[in-house]
């Protein structure tokens, strides 16, 4: 009897019954039985051939570039020509017309006259306002320049708005036959949109005097037939352009 009853005490170890048959939860008799700790990873220092480090040199190196470039394209300037007045095309560009100055430039340039230009055969080929960059399109060497310089002396009054740089309209005006037996030639229009040179006469608040001397730009084809109505029988006028300028 004491055997059977020892027998039954060690199934308690293996969770099935206890003394007397009574069940026995089972792990109950481990209860008191220590479980092994989970091990935390540990963090490894990373290494040159670690891509994360690599990835970071790269943009610092690529940030530091940039930021180079960036500082150098904002400091650099280059010496262009100024207009110190107004140029008027067909005058001959001379250095007391200029001055120098330091300006930011796109990476091409060409487009304004640098400071060591050579000013020597270089006439105007259109306007440029005073304090304006010189663009290289508005000047050309003499022997390329498309325009003549022709004197007018006009006959009447001239408009105000008539002044360096405006652009007029030529018109050859007939004299009146002697003695009236025959009617005059009507009017006739020489060249058109022609470009002031230069006005050779103190301006009243309207108008320039008549026998005013107005230099205007004459393109070579319209050359011979103007040279001709200023040494013809009659007068030529200039008729401004509205809101002709260039």
């Amino acid at each position: 009897m004491g055997t059977r009853t020892a027998a039954v005490g060690l199934q308690d170890g293996a969770g099935r019954v206890g003394p007397g048959g009574a069940p026995v939860a089972a792990g109950e008799g481990t209860r008191g039985a220590a479980l092994p700790a989970p091990r935390a990873p540990r963090l490894r220092r990373p290494g040159w051939r670690d891509p994360r480090l690599l990835l970071g040199v790269a943009l610092v190196g690529l940030s530091a570039l940039l930021g180079s470039w960036a500082v150098g394209s904002a400091g650099r300037t280059a010496p262009v020509l100024v207009a110190r007045e107004a140029l008027v095309p067909g005058e001959a560009l001379r250095a007391e017309m200029l001055r120098t100055v330091d300006v930011r430039l796109p990476e091409d340039g060409a487009q304004y006259l640098p400071a060591d230009v050579d000013l020597a055969e270089l006439v105007v080929t259109r306007v440029v306002r005073e304090g304006e960059l010189v663009p290289s399109s508005a000047v050309a060497s003499a022997g390329d320049a498309a325009t003549r310089a022709v004197a007018v002396t006009t006959g009447a009054e001239v408009s105000s708005a008539v002044v360096e740089g405006s652009l007029v309209d030529l018109w050859f005006v007939p004299e009146t036959p002697l003695g009236g037996a025959a009617s005059p030639a009507p009017p006739r229009q020489l060249a058109a949109a022609l470009t002031v040179a230069e006005v050779g006469a103190a301006t009243s608040t309207f108008s320039v005097g008549p026998g005013a001397t107005v230099h205007v730009l004459v393109p070579l084809d319209d050359l011979p037939e103007v040279l001709a109505a200023v040494r013809g029988a009659g007068t030529v006028e200039l008729v401004p352009v509205p809101g002709g300028t260039r």
